[in-house]
């Protein structure tokens, strides 16, 4: 038996139309899920295969998770989901963060927008048992001067899988997380695109390389699967050593 066969299940990875996300999503499509994803581009068409955007198999819906009432108001093209990934997240640079409407927009999205989904879609899980996996950051373990509101954020969702992992597992909905390191995305171009910058962040990561979303979507597979049965409300860094 497979124990990370999905053949007869339904994902939902929000934010599955690039980066993490996408690789998350492309993953459990290859396991047999029927994965839907959610993105803020009109149309699957609208991304690039260039851009790090695989909507190959996958199954879109334009949606700006932060537009609360929108979430709310979602009537879903299904009547069962077994699992939720919510990977959305933004980050704003040159001390945009440090104003409060750049601060509150990376907080809506990167952790209001969370709760937000993940209280859209518990009934559905707590009917399957199903698995949320909720994407934080390395970020969460140390200080990002620059990002106040990016490093507020992901911390904050350690904290909401602890507490959402404790309130819902007596229902039989598992609530993990995943604390990515430095991974080859658009969001981080502004390292990836600098080579001094590249080189200093490479000599920090004891594997010796840059992560990629597969390194992400293998411990997803993982967290939704039967292997974690008994695993409730942690968060695992998948970094490559970075945090050590």
């Amino acid at each position: 038996m497979n124990a990370i066969d999905f053949s007869g299940k339904r994902a939902l990875v929000v934010g599955g139309s690039s980066g993490i996300g996408n690789g998350i999503a492309q993953a459990f499509r290859a396991q047999g899920a029927e994965t839907h994803v959610w993105g803020t581009r009109a149309n699957a068409s609208d991304y690039a295969k260039a851009e790090g955007c695989d909507l190959d198999g996958l199954l879109y819906t334009r949606m700006d998770a932060s537009d609360f009432a929108a979430v709310e108001a979602y009537q879903p093209p299904f009547d069962s989901l077994d699992v939720l990934v919510l990977s959305q997240g933004t980050v704003l640079y040159k001390r945009q963060e440090f104003a409060m409407d750049g601060f509150q927009k990376v907080v809506d999205v990167n952790l209001n927008s969370v709760m937000a989904c993940a209280m859209k879609f518990k009934p559905m899980l707590t009917a399957s048992k199903g698995s949320l996996i909720i994407i934080s950051s390395t970020s969460a373990f140390h200080a990002t001067r620059g990002n106040p509101a990016y490093n507020a954020s992901k911390t904050a969702l350690i904290g909401l899988t602890r507490t959402l992992g404790q309130a819902w597992a007596g229902e039989g909905v598992r609530v993990n997380c995943i604390a990515p390191g430095l991974v080859d995305t658009k969001l981080t171009k502004v390292t990836t695109e600098n080579p001094e910058r590249l080189a200093a962040s490479l000599r920090s990561i004891p594997l010796g390389r840059l992560g990629r979303p597969e390194d992400m979507a293998g411990v997803a597979l993982f967290l939704a699967s039967p292997l974690a049965a008994y695993v409730i409300g942690q968060t695992i860094p998948v970094d490559g050593g970075l945090i050590l």
